[in-house]
């Protein structure tokens, strides 16, 4: 497309990025004049997943789990603590600039704020043709038609090639964002929470938008957010994390209909339904805040919400496995993991005793 050099795409199914034990710690300082290291935020601490050529992986969690630090380490913009990062084959982990410099027009991101991700000194056509100029593509008349090109890719108006950020709407700056991502033909976009900060009829613009250009193109996602419906609408296989780890993965139908993480249960019976008088699903409440990823408990890391959890889950971490009767590729880390339903179990299930005591009801026991 339009006379820019890139490298053969992995056939549709093959490993593309492949993420082993990766782990990201922020070190904690304390001192004046001499800073010294007094502990480390566990923001990512060893998480395992692959992204196939043309797949879109969803990674879904709390705020504060580690997702967009994720999504930081994919792309490289933080440097890895510990693990391993593979593209199509090569050891990125710790590549040098240099090393990186061809896998970076193949790797692209999206990111949250619309507004913020863009130079607000810029016009949009600068914005847009920027990657291409600082990989030394194209002549600047060709990167021009380009930029006008992929405005128009994206839904925009070629014309708006001279215009800058602040004259665009919420939706229209994001439209910009993916036609920053597109410009360099990546294999993989790590799109973080791209519509979240949007109103949902244009949500639905832009999700749209990046399914289409997916069929089109063949990129693969690593698609991040909080909203459980947009996940399922664009991902075939989702992961949910947790504190820094991933505690459950698997295709779209494993998770959304046949979950087995306590968590997992917890998230899809949070997910807003249009008539909630005949939901068919338990109502879960989780105790408490997330833990801190400073300090994060001993074990599994969800046992102090979970209301299965026993001795077991504070001395022995659980493994990321497949558990008997689960889908292939479908694993969880949990010593008690659920019945793979979603189907109401007769009463609500509320953690919370102080919700619990607003409400007039109390928590229900399980059963001995």
């Amino acid at each position: 497309m339009s006379g820019i050099a890139m490298t053969k795409a992995a056939p549709a199914g093959e490993p593309l990025l492949e993420a082993a034990g990766l782990a990201k710690h922020f070190p904690v300082l304390d001192g004046f004049l001499f800073k010294r290291r007094v502990g480390a935020v566990q923001a990512v601490d060893g998480v395992d997943f692959t992204v196939h050529a043309g797949e879109s992986l969803g990674l879904v969690g709390e705020s504060g789990c580690g997702k967009s630090t994720t999504g930081r380490l994919v792309t490289r913009l933080l440097e890895p603590t510990a693990g391993r990062l593979t593209y199509r084959g090569q050891d990125i982990t710790h590549a040098t600039r240099k090393q990186l410099a061809p896998v970076r027009t193949e790797i692209q991101m999206i990111f949250q704020d619309p507004y913020a991700s863009l130079n607000p000194r810029r016009t949009v056509g600068e914005i847009v043709s920027g990657p291409l100029e600082i990989q030394g593509l194209l002549t600047p008349g060709a990167r021009e038609r380009r930029t006008r090109e992929l405005l128009e890719i994206v839904g925009l108006n070629p014309e708006h090639y001279n215009r800058f950020p602040h004259e665009f709407s919420g939706g229209q700056r994001q439209r910009v964002g993916v036609a920053r991502a597109l410009s360099l033909e990546p294999k993989l976009i790590v799109a973080d929470e791209p519509v979240s900060a949007l109103d949902v009829s244009i949500q639905a613009q832009v999700v749209n938008l990046l399914q289409r250009l997916q069929r089109e193109m063949g990129i693969a996602f690593l698609f991040i957010a909080h909203d459980l419906a947009v996940v399922r609408h664009f991902s075939q296989r989702v992961a949910v994390m947790y504190l820094g780890r991933i505690i459950e993965i698997g295709d779209r139908d494993a998770i959304y209909e046949h979950p087995r993480h306590p968590y997992t249960h917890a998230l899809l019976s949070a997910v807003p339904e249009a008539d909630p008088d005949d939901d068919g699903r338990e109502r879960i409440r989780l105790a408490g805040d997330v833990p801190s990823p400073l300090n994060p408990p001993s074990g599994c890391r969800f046992r102090t919400r979970c209301w299965k959890a026993q001795d077991k889950c504070a001395t022995d971490e659980p493994p990321l496995v497949r558990l008997d009767g689960d889908a292939e590729g479908h694993l969880t880390a949990c010593h008690f993991p659920q019945e793979p339903t979603v189907a109401d179990r007769g009463h609500d299930v509320v953690l919370d005793p102080a919700l619990a005591a607003l409400e007039g009801t109390e928590p229900p026991r399980e059963p001995a």
